[in-house]
């Protein structure tokens, strides 16, 4: 059971951390880094699996319950299921997800499934090849759309995360809602954000999470709310006898932040209280100058007493402005 449960500044429970265990990737959507990739971390630069167990354990001990893998692609880092393996005994952690862009995830996934991990989130934002191709510069649409359907065979939760993007894949919007007719997934539909390594694309976000629900009624017009999960960032849907959901996440519009109850770790070890923050703490750091679980504890708490309460606020607080870091450096 967790010794301390961990707030911030404006009472929000701390109870999700999202762990990012490389910056590599083996895709190069275009709204997450530039064509040429990007300048990857040195292998030495990244926490070790022993540093990131020791993170967990020490997270978990505060009152983390829930943990999700993400990257880069988390898949390209080498001997990821022995991680996994020792995750899943850590006291205090009720539930590990992962999220991949499926392309080497097909292996692991009856492991995945008897260690119990709760749910998968499958990038894919979009159901045609060409379009796959073009967002993603890669040729590689038949291993995702294998893992997900390994996934549905496998009754894993799963999830699918497609970032809207105006002029690239907005004609998939219905087409991912109808997929959850005869399947048991839920879609998530994703504003874009500026996390592409090079700035925004447009001078101001068309498809907001108002405009992506707006075209979906107009298609459903008898789609039924949701109720939401506690902390949930997205808004959830269902059309009427179909058994799968979907969702609307307003990740750039940042409506869901008086209940946000998540951090981030980077590949390199650094917390991010909000995504929009440039990371207020380099925990790899402190464990390479051997600072004890004592001396981890009391800095986390100091970094939750200066949280902004949402990402407005921190995206002013930055070093670095405006926004120009990858995704796959900061952790999907």
């Amino acid at each position: 059971m967790p010794d301390q449960q961990l707030y911030d500044n404006h009472g929000r429970p701390i109870s999700y951390l999202r762990l990012a265990v490389t910056d590599r990737c083996n895709l190069r959507c275009f709204y997450c880094m530039p064509e040429e990739g990007i300048k990857y971390l040195p292998k030495k630069e990244l926490l070790t699996f022993e540093e990131i167990e020791r993170l967990i354990t020490l997270m978990a001990s505060l009152g983390i319950s829930k943990i999700r893998l993400t990257g880069g692609e988390p898949f390209v880092r080498t001997d990821l299921m022995k991680l996994v393996r020792k995750i899943v005994t850590i006291e205090g952690v009720e539930s590990l997800h992962l999220t991949t862009n499926g392309l080497l995830t097909a292996p692991y996934i009856q492991e995945l499934k008897a260690l119990g991990v709760a749910s998968i989130n499958l990038s894919l934002d979009t159901l045609d090849p060409e379009r796959f191709n073009k967002i993603t510069r890669r040729d590689e649409f038949g291993k995702t759309w294998s893992t997900l359907q390994l996934l549905l065979e496998e009754e894993i939760p799963v999830k699918i995360n497609a970032v809207v993007m105006e002029g690239q894949n907005i004609e998939d919007i219905i087409p991912l809602v109808e997929l959850t007719k005869n399947n048991n997934v839920s879609v998530r539909f994703i504003e874009e954000m500026p996390f592409n390594g090079e700035g925004n694309h447009y001078p101001k976000l068309t498809w907001t999470y108002k405009k992506i629900l707006e075209l979906i009624r107009a298609q459903y017009p008898t789609v039924l709310k949701l109720t939401d999960e506690p902390n949930s960032t997205s808004y959830n849907y269902r059309v009427p006898g179909y058994r799968g959901d979907f969702g609307v996440i307003a990740a750039f519009t940042r409506t869901f932040c008086g209940t946000c109850n998540r951090i981030r770790v980077t590949a390199q070890g650094v917390l991010k209280t909000c995504l929009y923050d440039h990371g207020v703490l380099n925990l790899k750091d402190l464990m390479r100058a051997e600072k004890s679980d004592s001396e981890l504890k009391a800095e986390l708490l100091r970094a939750f007493s200066n949280r902004p309460k949402d990402g407005f606020e921190a995206e002013k607080k930055r070093v670095l402005f405006p926004v120009m870091e990858s995704m796959s450096t900061i952790g999907g």
